[in-house]
């Protein structure tokens, strides 16, 4: 009898540079498998902003619960970013993926590094801009960051888009109803 690739289970890792898209590709996905997709959800030693909820955006847990749960190896990957720690906790993936869904974990490349060692089945995919002049002008339209700011996500995006080769897949981009159907065709192969 052949399994049923829809019942499958499995851990995405979706790693690219600041600007790139990454965001508006992914919640399209979950618009269209709201029922099969499920987000990851970080945890933090920062405290709730306005609006946040423990369980929704992020867990919320004091230094003391996070670095026992890290030093337990409770974490996928974990670092340590402007005083606070951040980390992927890892039962409720594994929980997602004996049920069947399909997990999406958004992260930066260092993250990415470490889940493909403490979770080497996972599927790694780069998002790529199709250019770095297109990156910049994306960062631009955002208006978001200062000269300055953007300057340094440009030079930290050469640095991650070298590093592409490292991930299974590397999705261009460049026209977002081709990406989304090549970020698709890769999830669910």
């Amino acid at each position: 009898m052949s399994e049923d690739k829809l019942s499958v289970g499995k851990l995405i890792v979706v790693t690219g540079p600041s600007g790139v898209g990454k965001g508006t590709l992914l919640q399209k996905l979950l618009e269209r498998y709201p029922d099969r997709i499920l987000f990851s959800i970080s945890a933090t030693t920062r405290s709730p902003r306005t609006g946040e909820e423990h369980g929704r955006e992020y867990f919320f847990w004091d230094r003391a619960e996070f670095e026992q749960k890290r030093d337990a190896g409770e974490f996928l990957e974990w670092a340590e970013y402007a005083g606070n720690l951040y980390g992927t906790p890892r039962k409720p993936i594994d929980q997602a993926i004996a049920l069947g869904q399909i997990v999406l974990l958004e992260i930066e490349l260092e993250g990415a590094r470490q889940v493909a060692q403490s979770f080497p089945s996972a599927k790694r995919i780069f998002i790529a801009p199709p250019s770095m002049e297109v990156l910049e002008s994306r960062l631009r339209a955002r208006s978001t960051d200062s000269d300055e700011q953007i300057i340094k996500r440009l030079h930290h995006a050469k640095l991650e888009i070298a590093a592409a080769d490292e991930f299974d897949i590397t999705i261009i981009n460049d026209d977002l109803e081709i990406a989304l159907q090549q970020l698709e065709s890769a999830m669910f192969d």
